[in-house]
């Protein structure tokens, strides 16, 4: 049965790639940083630890460009080492935009990894992708997205893991919640996806308007959206294509962001989303 109860957690790490990094979410408290989910949901548990009279600590190992196997070989072992009582690991999403991308075998990863996790006595969450239907080049990926996610919730009922379903999260696909290069979230983005792992271990939720659409907006002319493509295409796609060529990553020389447990404040004001 896949976890829904909440825990008294204290401390939390947070491994994956650039979606946990929190990229496009910027840190307003140290330039060149960014929040993200994991850092939003790291300040929420903090606010009910905080209720309790208990400090909560937080690590995020995630960098941006990482594989499963990076994340599995590398970061698990940090985590680890650091003694968490919660961990959050996503992985999968960058090597599922490979074209020969074996999604039983990352499953398989993923399977191995959550239980040398849960063998520590440490909980952990994992998320499905977002849907990306709709998406340029990402909707290609639509049924190996599929495939992984039945593959995910398999892992959690095996293991007792919490899971947030991003594929479920309507709100995710208004291209408002997208960072202008269509793979990244705005901070509003994040806050949902904050909210709804919140959710998603079992509190109940205060800001309930979490999965509420945004208004609808006006679409471009056809003319505008080809020029809109045409220039992401050349600003993003192309730069993306050339390090693969390469074998170069967007993360190269980029170290994690919190590699040690650092104490959360729950009086921190973080940037606020609208919802």
């Amino acid at each position: 049965m896949i976890a829904s109860t909440p825990r008294p957690w204290s401390r939390y790490v947070a491994i994956g790639d650039s979606f946990t990094e929190g990229m496009c979410d910027d840190d307003p408290d140290h330039e060149g940083r960014y929040l993200g989910w994991a850092d939003r949901l790291a300040h929420r548990l903090a606010v009910v630890a905080a209720k309790d009279e208990r400090t909560f600590s937080y690590a995020n190992l995630a960098v941006r460009g990482r594989l499963l196997a990076d994340i599995v070989d590398r970061q698990l072992p940090d985590a680890l080492a650091l003694q968490p009582d919660f961990v959050s690991i996503v992985a999968g999403g960058n090597d599922s935009l490979r074209p020969k991308a074996d999604v039983d075998a990352l499953a398989a990863r993923l399977d191995e990894a959550v239980a040398s996790i849960r063998a520590t006595g440490a909980d952990v969450l994992m998320a499905t992708p977002t849907d990306p239907r709709g998406a340029p080049l990402v909707g290609l990926t639509a049924g190996r997205a599929a495939m992984y996610i039945a593959n995910l919730y398999t892992i959690a009922a095996r293991h007792d893991a919490y899971i947030l379903n991003q594929w479920g999260l309507d709100s995710l696909k208004d291209w408002r919640m997208w960072a202008p290069d269509r793979i990244h979230m705005t901070p509003e983005g994040h806050a949902r996806v904050a909210a709804e792992a919140f959710h998603s271990l079992g509190f109940a939720e205060g800001d309930a308007d979490w999965r509420v659409p945004l208004p609808p907006m006006e679409s471009l002319p056809r003319r505008e959206a080809v020029r809109a493509n045409a220039q992401w295409a050349r600003t993003y796609v192309g730069p993306w294509v050339h390090r693969r060529l390469t074998g170069r990553s967007s993360g190269d020389n980029i170290t994690a962001k919190r590699p040690t447990l650092e104490v959360v404040d729950p009086h921190q004001e973080l940037p606020a989303p609208r919802f």
